[in-house]
């Protein structure tokens, strides 16, 4: 397990090394690697809008939820965020996940549209990605629970999930191939309009990747689901990966490709829009979310990974744990994961050049 004491030793080693030639690539420099958060358009307020800008915040995702956002909104979030110095990298718009959509029942074509006109939105107000999952039927959590540190943190068991959470969520099961089939009528309706736009639809997997839920089959819980998704997107360079860390650890031997040969594969070819940054205890049958100085995967190596490939786009400190007193976009927590982040950051900047 990585360790605090580790990354603070190699930073003390590198500080007393001999400079090296390399220059070190400025934080906020438009190629290095931005620093984001998830922040809700409808419930961030100013005060915490100020916070984020003081802890050093520059991007943001904007989640609008599954309410209408026209384009009047959209433009006046994104006044509101400039106003704090941040710039929304992504927008997020739920009528993707309608079921009617994702389960190809009468009234899709509607929700399609709706998607549609949100990515033509984002594409005049130049921001530049659209984040999309595809996974109807989903359960994340199996419970919360307290950390040995003591902060509170998701939870997921695979068996108490089959014996005690599981059942069949619709009036009959809908097998994975069912699945791909409407995210291929999907794409095929909302990519060019996003080729148009000039905004990246970034894909995320399915969390846990586990291949059966509630009677839905799974698609993207193996490297081989995403390459079957590329090949669907074709040439395409509006087309792309939102890259969850956190899931793919989940998943550990299991996913064809682990965390540093997805980065390897889909960042070398500029294939990763964006980065859920976030560490788990252990991959399935059973994890915990932990902060990212916690968990088996050492996480300045993937950030050092992402560096090497010269990934330009978001990281986010995603499903921030729970400190004591947080409430809102949980400062606490917030405030810790960011620094770490920034942390690693400059150290691989460092390193890498």
């Amino acid at each position: 397990m990585w360790r605090r004491r580790n990354f603070l030793a190699a930073t003390l080693a590198a500080s007393s090394a001999p400079a090296q030639s390399r220059k070190r690539i400025d934080e906020y420099d438009a190629a290095n690697i931005k620093i984001a958060h998830r922040i809700s358009a409808r419930s961030v307020t100013d005060d915490e809008l100020l916070f984020l800008k003081q802890i050093g915040m520059r991007w943001a995702r904007v989640e609008f939820g599954d309410q209408a956002a026209p384009f009047d909104y959209l433009r006046a979030t994104q006044e509101r965020f400039a106003r704090f110095g941040m710039k929304i990298f992504s927008g997020v718009q739920y009528a993707y996940r309608s079921l009617d959509l994702q389960l190809a029942r009468p009234g899709r074509d509607r929700d399609i549209e709706t998607f549609q006109r949100f990515l033509r939105d984002l594409g005049k107000l130049g921001i530049p990605v659209a984040n999309i999952d595809f996974h109807p039927a989903n359960t994340y959590t199996t419970a919360m629970v307290e950390s040995p540190r003591g902060y509170r943190a998701r939870e997921f068991k695979l068996a108490d999930f089959r014996s005690k959470v599981e059942k069949r969520f619709f009036e009959r099961e809908y097998p994975a191939e069912e699945i791909w089939a409407n995210y291929d009528y999907f794409i095929k309706a909302v990519l060019p309009v996003a080729a148009e736009a000039n905004v990246k639809l970034a894909l995320h997997p399915d969390d846990p990747p586990v291949a059966k839920m509630n009677g839905v089959g799974k698609i993207f819980v193996h490297y081989d689901g995403y390459r079957r998704a590329e090949r669907i997107a074709g040439p395409s360079q509006h087309w792309g990966l939102t890259f969850c860390v956190g899931t793919w650890s989940e998943g550990g031997s299991q996913m064809g490709k682990d965390v540093f040969g997805m980065i390897d594969d889909f960042g070398r070819r500029g294939k990763i829009v964006d980065v859920h940054f976030r560490s788990v205890s252990g991959p399935l049958p059973h994890f915990v979310e932990t902060f990212p100085d916690e968990g088996y995967l050492d996480m300045y190596q993937v950030m050092k990974a992402l560096r090497k490939v010269r990934f330009h786009g978001t990281i986010v400190p995603d499903h921030v744990p729970e400190l004591a007193g947080d409430q809102g976009i949980r400062r606490a927590g917030t405030a810790y994961c960011v620094a770490y982040m920034r942390a690693l950051l400059r150290r691989a900047n460092e390193e890498v050049g």
